[in-house]
């Protein structure tokens, strides 16, 4: 500082000598006051340049930056529009049927046929489980196989077992029909991260409200949310239906994970813990980081979350929910 900063702030805040019990001079106190504030002002504002030099950023307000991220967690980074591309492009290209099969194997759409047996209600590609085996032209009971895009799921385990990402090769495969290059996966992986966004106000306002002991109930009432905020929510155009499924597979853990710790918190009095995904981390390894309190995990926890991921991302194309919105449309 200056001696002639100094003295200012000598004079200010001494105002010179003065005798025991005597009364500040207040025209010499009222004098110099404003050349205080104004060094002060001087000051800080030279300090908020210094941090802008060095990397660090003024803090900016608690609306402004929720307002960035409520109209940013639903919208792709345009850096990864032609990473986006691609994966439409293969998406247009998987999973086409033939018209002709569904006369070939006589596809009604209704619950049953003319002698009351179960129909089929649609033709996939995605996925297939068998229990029976033909045995001398009969069918019977067999040990039940899992398929993934033609792929046996035992199969696939096995030849995924030491590798980071097993869930989100096996999501590609089942959006894309084949499995991803080394390439592909790592621009698939980054999507769905860049995908791992949901604003403060989402997770107070939706998630910890009205918390329940129902994760599911959870799910369904943060999806239906969601719509809110999605300015295309019913475009029904591939492109638009293949962001939102990505979209939602990025989401669900975290708003899964986040409706549990609200559950624990509201309702049985435990400590809140809310951790945002780690974008170096696979989806399972951030579900255990921030499922554990301590936020920590062993390798082979990791290896075994992973692989029941794959096992259950999907049974056969013909679930409750799928074979429901068949028949409904």
């Amino acid at each position: 500082m200056s001696g002639e900063a100094k003295g200012l702030f000598a004079a200010h805040e001494g105002g010179g000598e003065k005798e025991a019990g005597s009364r500040p001079d207040l025209k010499k106190c009222l004098h110099f006051r404003p050349f205080c504030c104004i060094i002060c002002t001087l000051t800080l504002h030279k300090c908020i340049q210094l941090s802008r030099i060095r990397g660090g950023r003024p803090r900016n307000t608690g609306p402004e930056r929720e307002k960035a991220a409520m109209a940013n967690m639903m919208e792709l980074d345009e850096n990864l529009e032609k990473d986006f591309e691609f994966l439409l492009n293969e998406c247009m290209k998987s999973g086409v049927i033939d018209q002709n099969l569904y006369v070939e194997y006589d596809v009604k759409r209704g619950l049953r046929d003319s002698n009351g047996a179960g129909v089929l209600t649609g033709l996939t590609e995605i996925s297939d489980v068998t229990g029976t085996k033909m045995v001398a032209g009969k069918k019977v009971p067999a040990e039940g196989k899992l398929y993934y895009q033609g792929y046996d799921v035992q199969e696939m385990v096995k030849g995924l077992q030491n590798r980071r990402y097993a869930f989100e090769e096996t999501t590609y495969l089942l959006l894309f029909g084949e499995l991803p290059s080394e390439t592909q996966l790592r621009s698939f992986v980054e999507l769905i991260t860049s995908f791992q966004t949901l604003s403060n106000k989402f997770i107070r306002d939706v998630i910890m409200k009205a918390a329940g002991p129902s994760i599911m109930n959870g799910l369904q009432k943060a999806v239906l949310t969601l719509y809110s905020y999605d300015e295309a929510a019913d475009d029904i155009s591939v492109s638009n239906v293949l962001k939102q499924s990505m979209n939602l597979i990025a989401k669900l853990p975290l708003i899964s994970i986040y409706a549990y710790w609200s559950y624990l918190h509201f309702k049985q009095d435990e400590s809140l813990i809310i951790r945002n995904p780690n974008p170096e981390y696979s989806t399972a390894e951030n579900i255990l980081t921030m499922l554990r309190a301590d936020g920590r995990f062993t390798e082979l926890e990791a290896r075994v979350l992973d692989i029941c991921l794959v096992l259950h991302a999907e049974h056969g194309g013909g679930n409750n929910s799928t074979f429901t919105t068949h028949v409904v449309t």
